[in-house]
C-alpha cells in the first residue's frame, strides 16, 4: 500500500524548503496530484481559471494574451495588479536574503515576498482577482470535490479535508513538488543549450548579439542576466535573482493606475509589507530570466510593453530619447519615471550602463545592434528543432511528457 504522508512530515519539508518525501513513490505521487491540481479549472470561483490558464505550458508556463494584468474572479472580470511571471526554470531560484554586500536577491514573485514555490501558489489560489477561493475553506470545499479527491486523501491523509489549512497546505506542496520535479519547468533545450554542448553554432548575427549583451559598454545585460553557467556547472538560467528600478512608465491599462496616489513600488510595497520601512528598495523588482522571453506577450512588471525590440529600445534610449517613452507634465516637461513617486525617483538605476546617458547622446546601442541582441535572444527559447531552426515552448512540454512515460 503506497505510503501515506503525514502532517509532520509534510510540514518538515516545507519548512526545509525541499522535498523531503518517504520514498520516490510517494515524491511521485505528490507530483501527479499537483499536476492535476494546476490544470484544474473547477478548483477557482468562476470553474473556468486554472494554474494554466495564466501559466500554459504551450508559452513556456506564461500568459497567452497580451493584457497588462489578467482577469479573474467570479465572472473572470476582476483585473489584477500586475503582468503574469514565466514560471520556467522558477524551481531553480533562491529564497530571499540581502547579500553581503546588501542587495536584495531572490525570492518568488515580482517582489520576492514569497519564499518558496509552496508560499508563490498561496496568493493565486486565494486572491479576489484571480481563483478567488477567498480563504483555505473555501478551496478546501472546491478541492474535495475534485475527481482526484480520493487520491489526494491517500497521499496526504484520509482525514486532509477536515483541516482546511492542511489541505491547503498539502495542495501548495503539491504544485510546488509538480514544478520541482518535472523538466517541462526546466528543459534546457534551446539552440542557446546546443550551442553550449558544442552540438550547433550560432548564425553570425546570434553570435554579434550575443556579444553585445555581454559587453559592459554596450548592451551591459549580463550584469543582471547572467550568461555564464552556473557554479555546478548547469547552463545558466540568465538571471542573477538581484532587484533593479528601472523607472518603466506608468501603464494606463492597469485599471488600479487610474488613481493617481497608487504605486506598485516592489520590494517596498503594497504587496509586500515586511520591507516598507526600506524606502531606498522602492520601485525595485525582481529581475526575470531571459530565457523564452521572445515568447513573452507582455514586458516588465507592468506589462507596459508588448514586443521585445521595443523593451530593448527602452533600455538604451531611456534617457537618450525620454520623450518617446514619458508622457509631458503640466509645464510641458518630459515627466519622466512617471510609475514611481516623485521623492523615490532617485533610486531609479542611472549610474550603469546603458543607463547612463543623456538626452541628445547616442544610445549604447544602434538600430542594427539591437536586432542583433534579439536576434540572440530568440536562441533562448526553449524546444529547438536544429532540423527546421525553429524553437516552440509548446514543442519542449511535449516532448519532456513523452520523455516521462
Amino acid at each position: 500500500m503506497q505510503k501515506t504522508i503525514t502532517t509532520t512530515l509534510l510540514l518538515a519539508a516545507l519548512a526545509a524548503c525541499a522535498p523531503v518525501l518517504a520514498d520516490e513513490a510517494a515524491s511521485s505521487a505528490v507530483a501527479a496530484l499537483g499536476e492535476r491540481i494546476f490544470h484544474d479549472t473547477s478548483l477557482s470561483s468562476s470553474g473556468k481559471m486554472a494554474c494554466s490558464t495564466c501559466h500554459d505550458p504551450a508559452s513556456a508556463h506564461a500568459q497567452t494574451n497580451d493584457l497588462a494584468v489578467q482577469l479573474g474572479g467570479p465572472d473572470l472580470a476582476t483585473p489584477g495588479f500586475r503582468a503574469v511571471p514565466s514560471l520556467r526554470y522558477m524551481n531553480l531560484n533562491l529564497p530571499f536574503f540581502f547579500a553581503n554586500d546588501g542587495t536584495p536577491t531572490g525570492g518568488f514573485t515580482h517582489d520576492g515576498g514569497a519564499k518558496d514555490l509552496v508560499e508563490q501558489a498561496h496568493t493565486p489560489l486565494l486572491a479576489a482577482h484571480e481563483m478567488d477561493n477567498v480563504n483555505a475553506a473555501g478551496f478546501t470545499a472546491r478541492l474535495g470535490r475534485a475527481a482526484y479527491a480520493a487520491a489526494f486523501r491517500a497521499v496526504f491523509g484520509t482525514d486532509v479535508f477536515a483541516d482546511p489549512e492542511r489541505a491547503l497546505l498539502a495542495a501548495e506542496y503539491a504544485l510546488s513538488e509538480y514544478q520541482n520535479t518535472s523538466r517541462e519547468f526546466r528543459p534546457f533545450d534551446s539552440k542557446f543549450d546546443l550551442f553550449l554542448q558544442r552540438k550547433i553554432m550560432l548564425s553570425a548575427q546570434e553570435l554579434r548579439g550575443m556579444v553585445l549583451f555581454n559587453r559592459p559598454d554596450k548592451g551591459n545585460c549580463a550584469s543582471c542576466h547572467t550568461s555564464t553557467r552556473q557554479a555546478d556547472g548547469q547552463p545558466p538560467v540568465f538571471t542573477d535573482y538581484t532587484y533593479d528600478n528601472l523607472g518603466v512608465p506608468r501603464n494606463p491599462d492597469i485599471p488600479a493606475n487610474a488613481d493617481p496616489a497608487y504605486f506598485d513600488m516592489g520590494l517596498c510595497g503594497p504587496f509586500r509589507t515586511d520591507l516598507s520601512a526600506r524606502t531606498d528598495l522602492c520601485g525595485q523588482f525582481k529581475v526575470p530570466t531571459l530565457r523564452n522571453v521572445a515568447t513573452r506577450h507582455v514586458f516588465f512588471h507592468n506589462g507596459v510593453f508588448h514586443d521585445l525590440k521595443t523593451a530593448i529600445e527602452f533600455y538604451v534610449q531611456r534617457d537618450t530619447n525620454p520623450s518617446r517613452w514619458y508622457p509631458l507634465d503640466a509645464n510641458g516637461r518630459v515627466h519622466k519615471f512617471d510609475d514611481i513617486p516623485a521623492l523615490m525617483t532617485r533610486n531609479v538605476n542611472t549610474t550603469e550602463a546603458p543607463y547612463n546617458r543623456k538626452p541628445g547622446q547616442a544610445p549604447a546601442l544602434s538600430d542594427a545592434e539591437i536586432d542583433d541582441v534579439v536576434a540572440f535572444l530568440k536562441t533562448l527559447t526553449d524546444g529547438y528543432d536544429p532540423i527546421t531552426n525553429s524553437a516552440d515552448p509548446a514543442r519542449s512540454a511535449r516532448d519532456v511528457k513523452r520523455g516521462d512515460e
